[in-house]
This record gives C-alpha cells, sequence and structure tokens, in this order.
C-alpha cells in the first residue's frame, strides 16, 4: 500500500453493480481510503425469465450507501476533489417529463424478448441470410428492451421522455442532468460503436432500435464533467452540494481501466456474473461478427470483448445445487462459502481427472452458436463434487483462451500477460488455474475494487490530479500477486484444450441442433 495521509485528495466513487452498491473515497495513490458497501436484491421476476427492479429501490439504496459512508467518514472532506459513478450495463429506466420511472428498471439479466417487425426484408434479408448474419441481427432486435415495451406496453413508450441506462437515471438523480458518459453507452439502442454517437436514423442500427433521440441522454466522454451535485440530492446522499461530477464508464470498461490496462498486449480478465476477457484498441475492431467493441473508459477507445453471459453465475449455480455443506459451515466461521470450496479443490489434479465443461449455459447468446448449450462430459466413478467445481473454473478459463485466441487474431497482436479481476480474482486456485492453461502470468490488481477504481482514475484526469491516462496508471495501479505458469499443468491443460475442450462444440453441435429441432429451445428464429 502506497503511502497514505490525511492531507491526500480524494474522490468520492459510486460503484453500483448487479449484487451490491458500493461507496468509496480513493485517493491519488489508488488506495481505498473508506467504503461502504450495501447488498442489493439484483432484480424480481414477475414472470419466467422476467428480470426487474424498482429504479427508486436502487437510489434509495444509493443514498443509504453514500450516506453511510459521509456519516462515518474521518477523512477531511475539504480533500475530497469531485466524483464519478460506474454501474451495471444494460440496465434500462423509462421516465416520464418529470422524471419519474413509468415502469421498473429491466436489468441486463432479463431474457423477455421482443418481435421482429417490418425489418429486415426483401434484398436486405436475403444479404443478412447469405452472409449467415441474419439470426445475429434478429437476435438483437429480440434483446431489444426498448422494442418490447414499445411493442407491449404502448401507453407507457408513448408517455417515456427519456429512456437511460442506469448510470444516466442515477446522474440525473444526482445532477439533474440528462447527460451520460460515452462509456456507459452499452445497449440495444441506436448508439454507433465506431464514431462513439447516436446513428443517424437511416442507419441500420436506428432500424433495428428505433428509440428517438430527443428520448436519450446527451453524451459526454469519460474524464469530461458531466454536472455537480444538487442541494436536493445533497439532502438525499449526504454528498457535499456542488461537488463535480467527472464522467467514469461502465462497471466492465472501468474494471479494465482500474487494472492498468490500456493496450491491447495485456487481456484483462473479469472473473464476475459474466466472465469476459478484453483489450483496449485505439481503433474499432469486431472479434464476433455483429458483436461491437465497446466504449472504452479512456475517450475514443474501443475494448474487445469475448463474453461468457452466465460466468461466474456458475459457482452460484454450484452454491445453490451442491454447496449446502459449505454455506452452513462458512455460516458458522463468518467466511464466505466460495472460501471452503477453494480449499475444497486444492488437492484436485489439474484437469479434473478428464472431466470438462463447455460453459455456454445461456440459450440464444451467439457465442459460438446460437444453438450452442452447455455440457460437461468425462463422468466416471472417481468424481466427486470438488472436480465438478474444479471443471467449472477450468471450463470458464477455456472459453476465455479460446476468446483470447480470437481476440489475438482479430487485432494481429499477441497477449503477453493476463490481468484478473472480479469476484473470481479473490481465488487462488482459479487463478493458477488460469495461468496454466493460458500459459502466461495471471496478474492480480493491488484491490478488489478494480472498477471503483477505473472511475476514480476517470476522475483524477478529468479534475487535473494527473496529466493524462498513464500517469494516473503508474501512480494509482500496482500489481498484488502474479501467478506463474507451472510447466508440468501448463501441459496437461494444452493437451485437454486442444484435443478435448476445442472439439467439443464441433462435434456436440449436430446434437444440439437436434435438441433445439425437437424442443425448438432456443426458439428458432
Amino acid at each position: 500500500m502506497k503511502n497514505q495521509s490525511l492531507s491526500d485528495p480524494f474522490f468520492f466513487i459510486i460503484d453500483a453493480g448487479t449484487q451490491s452498491i458500493r461507496a468509496s473515497f480513493i485517493d491519488l495513490h489508488g488506495n481505498i481510503r473508506e467504503i461502504v458497501k450495501t447488498p442489493i436484491d439484483a432484480y424480481y421476476s414477475d414472470l419466467p425469465g422476467y428480470a426487474e427492479q424498482d429504479a427508486e429501490y436502487l437510489w434509495k439504496k444509493l443514498c443509504d450507501t453514500s450516506k453511510a459512508l459521509f456519516a462515518g467518514t474521518k477523512l477531511n472532506l475539504n480533500n475530497l476533489k469531485g466524483m464519478s459513478i460506474t454501474t451495471q450495463r444494460g440496465t434500462v429506466v423509462n421516465l416520464d417529463k418529470n422524471g419519474k420511472p413509468l415502469r421498473p428498471a429491466i436489468v441486463w439479466l432479463d431474457q423477455r424478448k421482443a418481435k421482429p417487425e417490418e425489418w429486415p426484408k426483401g434484398i436486405t434479408r436475403g444479404v443478412l441470410k447469405i452472409t449467415g448474419l441474419y439470426e445475429s441481427v434478429v437476435f438483437a432486435i429480440e434483446e431489444s428492451e426498448a422494442n418490447w415495451i414499445r411493442q407491449n406496453q404502448k401507453e407507457i413508450w408513448a408517455k417515456t421522455d427519456k429512456y437511460l441506462f442506469l448510470s444516466g437515471f442515477f446522474i440525473h438523480r444526482l445532477s439533474g442532468e440528462f447527460k451520460d458518459s460515452v462509456g456507459s453507452t452499452v445497449g440495444y439502442i441506436p448508439f454507433d460503436y465506431k464514431q462513439h454517437k447516436y446513428s443517424k436514423k437511416n442507419s441500420i442500427n436506428y432500424k433495428m432500435f428505433p428509440v428517438d433521440r430527443n428520448k436519450l441522454a446527451d453524451l459526454v466522454y469519460p474524464s469530461d464533467e458531466i454536472g455537480n451535485v444538487t442541494s436536493t440530492a445533497s439532502k438525499e446522499t449526504g454528498i457535499p452540494e456542488g461537488l463535480t461530477i467527472i464522467a467514469a464508464a461502465s462497471d466492465k470498461a472501468c474494471e479494465v481501466l482500474g487494472s492498468g490496462v490500456i493496450s491491447p498486449e495485456i487481456g484483462c480478465l473479469s472473473y464476475g456474473t459474466t466472465a469476459t476477457i478484453q483489450t483496449v484498441n485505439s481503433k474499432y475492431l469486431e472479434v464476433v461478427k455483429m458483436f461491437p467493441s465497446y466504449p472504452s473508459a479512456v475517450p475514443h477507445f474501443f475494448n474487445t470483448e469475448v463474453m461468457i453471459y452466465r460466468g461466474f453465475w456458475m459457482i452460484k449455480w454450484f452454491k445453490n445445487e451442491f454447496g449446502y455443506r459449505e454455506v452452513e459451515k462458512a455460516e458458522k466461521l463468518g467466511i464466505e462459502p466460495e472460501e471452503l470450496f477453494d480449499d475444497m479443490i486444492t488437492d484436485i489434479p489439474p484437469g479434473s481427472m478428464g472431466l470438462t465443461l463447455q460453459p455456454y449455459w445461456s440459450p440464444g447468446v451467439k457465442q459460438p452458436g446460437i444453438e450452442a448449450k452447455g455440457a460437461i462430459i468425462g463422468f466416471g466413478d472417481i468424481h466427486t463434487r470438488a472436480h465438478l467445481y474444479r471443471s467449472i473454473l477450468e471450463g470458464l478459463a477455456y472459453a476465455l483462451k479460446d476468446g483470447s485466441l480470437r481476440t489475438q487474431k482479430t487485432t494481429g497482436i499477441d497477449i503477453q500477460k493476463v490481468r484478473v479481476s472480479g469476484g473470481g480474482s479473490q481465488s487462488k486456485n482459479a487463478l493458477q488455474l488460469t495461468a496454466d492453461i493460458f500459459n502466461l502470468p495471471v496478474e492480480k490488481p493491488h484491490t478488489y475494487e478494480t472498477s471503483a477504481l477505473g472511475a476514480a482514475i476517470n476522475a483524477a484526469v478529468g479534475l487535473g490530479s494527473y496529466s493524462g491516462f498513464e500517469s494516473a496508471i503508474e501512480g494509482m495501479c500496482r500489481i498484488g500477486e502474479v501467478f506463474h505458469p507451472i510447466p508440468e499443468n501448463v501441459k496437461v491443460y494444452d493437451q485437454l484444450f486442444n484435443r478435448v475442450y476445442r472439439k467439443m462444440y464441433s462435434r456436440l453441435k449436430p446434437l444440439y441442433n437436434d435438441i433445439r429441432d425437437i424442443t425448438n429451445y432456443p426458439k428458432k428464429i
């Protein structure tokens, strides 16, 4: 930990994730000086596949968390220089002309589907089918929350004055402004990911997601000033009135920046609810066709991303289905069950005695194909819960390595090392097997709160505390632990990855298609 002083300038950061809202003070050396974490209910579901949450509930949790931090601080608030906010991606809020939510926010985990309408048709439809992109386009149209609301809740859509991401909703509540960061603009709206601006009405993107520009937030770049805390927001949150708000980016983009990654030679793995591998690039690239590079937390830069949608959700699945012993024991010991799961697999050999998992557990996500399903092969009477748990970690690392190979092919630049953030980064076994599977050094940032740290870097650069992102990263980021590949493990994993894992999808695809034909799951387009 770098030296701390009571006179150090610091920033107030809100990090609103899927499972919790965190409020923290972070100084110019990247130290988390104080933090308050409030667990939240990620969503409720009135119908199967729905995932919604009351936007007012989320705002209240933010207010409670912020108030608790400011009420209990021992820091001198005269040294508070500004604030930034980062949030979960893709959660959307409909507001009326008075800024009040018209319906519950639709959370990014929601699985409802809109209906394809009159577009694409004619020549466009034919070209998309010939190029193999038709299902991807229709999939995106169906995934659009705006399309679903417009089709199924016409009265609400007619009353919608602003259609905002959660980040934009919070910024409005804090500043009174209808603004958001380019870096937080990730979702099914008419946004040009190459140009980092809204799409024109004659564009394909607008035809897919026809949301009028006047319903959307005004965009600023990360590290630009976005507004100031109003007197009303100050009373509700405890934040000093007039505090400058600096634009940050989405939680994933901020994780990358907070991990100190600003070039494509470093692969940034996020072991979170969604597992991703990202690289930062100065030009726009698509690792998966029709799946864009998302805006970086660094202005005018792009983050390539390969996503395993369920990711470390699978750990939660394992805990719920197979981990009741560890859950009960952890509660008595006052620790997290994942610590006991990690201990459980320490003596399980690399490769889990051949138990191999393919983590495509979200039908409909075109990665690698729309018909893909999860699979576990290689079971024998020797296998236990511990083998299954380790195979989950290995399967996620295999999938992300596959994503890294596709990324390197697209960028033309070799990934030389890996940095890992997110909840899964707390598992030493997960980090070691990642190093072994990637055959690269795996670096763990000095703090678990990389998303908040990335937002703090945006604030520090925006307020002139550092001259640029390179100097801010040098001053605020550092490596905590490094996990090096173990040669004998690398040999095992290399064989399993190339001779087993990489062949699973192509060998099982005919069966996946048969399952889809028989059950219509996922539904055919």
